[in-house]
């Protein structure tokens, strides 16, 4: 590992600080390309104006349209966290603006029966819950669901797709479904200058356009207008989740949110969720969002069914939606341990490869007949982590296909190198799609090992050394004065995610003392004592922990580090979290 640290242009520092930001933040964000305090104005008039989104606008009519006439709508929904959080937001914004409620459906796939998106069978199910003459809106789909929108359009409906996500590619060609209408940044001809928005900032955006064309007909005044920031904590939610990049606008979008469950205005399933995992909505975070409450949400997606959380974030009962996030805890527990299995089945299989990152190969696809679907994902993101190579990892659908799901490295495409593999082996990929980081692919069981053959061909055509080297940015090292628990608070009070990484700093240091603690059964950890040996902590000395690390480290090491809180019988005192070692 070489860990790195950012350049931080030192006039930016001194504007921020003249400005009046905190030092250390002035710091931090000059590093991440802010230049101006303006910059860090996260109000809502900030945000990006719906009408620049391709689409909005005539998504609104349309909306507004079947409102008036009172038909139907079908938000069609997908089985992750983004997915479960845009159809609440779909379901509770319309009634906002004048919906009847029991004129309001969903559905959303089981990812087992029904697979990804808008499919045929998914437009009959809306079809069963509406009726012919019903609007269906996707949320976080719909892009490359050509034949399930061909096959709604034949049955009489119109369609809304919101998403996120690339459009599907024909012989290298972008083709679009025949919707009514399209709202997607990522679309051929939108200028939204976030390309990077969520599905459900997608359709919080449609909800903005939607308000403003209510607004024109005369449906209410602006000074009367139903409030739609009250959505913004699921707007938040599934933004971090979805780990899209958190560009100034999405930014100001989940700070937003956290600032309103912060104060206790939250939906009722979210005050729940916090609760099950254990988190305080006073001090929401970005991190809790990420790892604890999403985690819960998308378990129900990858284990059972997504109706679980979505009836967590619509309902207004505290005390069911108490009953529904422990069982979404209790379905995450699950997955822990179905996710445990798999690892250690996937860590046996990579010991064939060699083992180790200097042994393995450009690119990595593991299958196994026992493997569950609706972990894969979560499988070929640790794989990639441990080994920094592109992986894929499949399980075996209900229908016999093997459904896939991949995670990738900074300078490999993930989407486009599967269209490549398409184009060279056309009868391999029955379907595919994603985004850089992240895809999804199915092929036949027996085509495996084709398919990862051709995907190492194409790894090792783009991935030179210099990619393949694994980097960890820092910002450094900390002032001893910064190693308080105010300061901690602080950091956390920021957002920080995918793109504007939350702080890590590096410094230099003597080993005092260093042992394993935990339940060996169940994974332990390196609990250090650490003394500063570089300039800016001198001779300080530091109780330090690297979760889940088993070896010893040496005497004198360089380290990257977090600062987190440990909280005991009413004190609080800094620990210093071991992230990486140089080597």
């Amino acid at each position: 590992m070489r860990i790195t640290v950012r350049d931080v242009p030192p006039r930016t520092v001194w504007a921020l600080e003249q400005a009046g930001v905190h030092p250390l933040l002035a710091r931090l964000f000059a590093a991440r390309g802010i230049t101006t305090a303006d910059d860090l104005d996260d109000g809502f008039a900030r945000l990006l104006p719906p009408s620049q989104l391709l689409g909005a606008e005539a998504a609104a009519r349309l909306l507004a349209d079947a409102i008036e006439q009172h038909r139907p709508i079908v938000v069609v929904a997908d089985y992750d966290c983004d997915g479960a959080t845009a159809c609440a937001v779909a379901l509770r914004g319309l009634a906002r603006l004048g919906a009847a409620e029991h004129r309001l459906a969903y559905v959303v796939p089981d990812r087992r029966r029904h697979g990804y998106g808008l499919t045929p069978a998914i437009v009959d199910l809306a079809g069963e819950a509406a009726g012919p003459s019903a609007l269906l809106v996707t949320v976080d789909n719909g892009i490359a669901s050509l034949e399930g929108v061909a096959h709604a359009k034949a049955r009489g409906f119109s369609v809304l797709v919101t998403d996120h996500h690339l459009p599907a590619l024909h012989d290298g060609a972008v083709r679009l479904p025949a919707a009514d209408v399209i709202v997607n940044p990522n679309q051929p001809g939108c200028g939204f200058a976030s390309k990077s928005l969520a599905g459900v900032g997608v359709m919080f955006y449609v909800l903005l356009a939607l308000r403003a064309e209510l607004r024109a007909r005369g449906r209410f005044e602006a000074q009367h207008q139903p409030r739609l920031d009250a959505l913004l904590d699921l707007v938040a939610l599934g933004t971090v989740a979805d780990v899209v990049r958190l560009d100034a606008n999405n930014r100001r979008l989940v700070a937003q949110g956290l600032k309103r469950i912060r104060s206790g205005r939250m939906h009722a399933g979210v005050a729940a969720l916090f609760a099950a995992a254990g988190r305080e909505t006073a001090r929401a975070s970005a991190f809790d969002f990420g790892f604890a409450v999403g985690p819960r949400l998308n378990a129900a997606g990858r284990m059972e069914n997504m109706r679980l959380g979505i009836e967590c974030l619509l309902t207004d009962d505290l005390q069911r939606a108490r009953e529904l996030a422990s069982q979404l805890d209790g379905i995450n527990r699950e997955r822990r341990e179905v996710e445990t299995g798999m690892r250690d089945q996937a860590e046996a299989m990579l010991a064939r490869l060699g083992g180790h990152e200097a042994a393995a190969p450009n690119a990595v696809a593991l299958y196994d007949p026992a493997f569950h679907e609706g972990v894969v994902g979560i499988v070929a993101a640790r794989v990639k982590d441990r080994l920094h190579r592109p992986t894929f990892v499949f399980a075996r659908g209900r229908d016999g296909l093997l459904k896939g799901s991949g995670r990738s490295i900074a300078g490999f495409h993930l989407r486009d190198a599967l269209d490549l593999v398409s184009k060279r082996h056309p009868d391999l990929l029955h379907r595919f799609g994603g985004h850089a980081m992240a895809a999804g692919a199915t092929l036949a069981e027996a085509d495996f090992a084709r398919f990862a053959a051709a995907f190492e061909a194409v790894a090792g055509e783009w991935l030179d050394a210099a990619t393949l080297a694994r980097r960890l940015a820092t910002d450094g090292a900390l002032d001893a004065q910064w190693f308080d628990a105010a300061t901690v608070h602080a950091l956390d009070r920021e957002v920080w995610g995918q793109a504007f990484d939350a702080p890590l700093f590096c410094d230099d240091f003597e080993v005092l003392s260093q042992r394993l603690v935990g339940d060996p059964a169940k994974g332990q950890h390196l609990k250090l004592g650490l003394r500063h040996a570089g300039p800016a902590c001198a001779e300080q000395t530091r109780d330090a922990i690297w979760f889940g690390r088993q070896e010893p480290v040496p005497d004198r090491a360089r380290l990257a580090f977090r600062l987190a809180v440990d909280a005991w019988q009413g004190r609080e005192r800094v620990q210093v979290i071991v992230q990486a070692l140089a080597e």
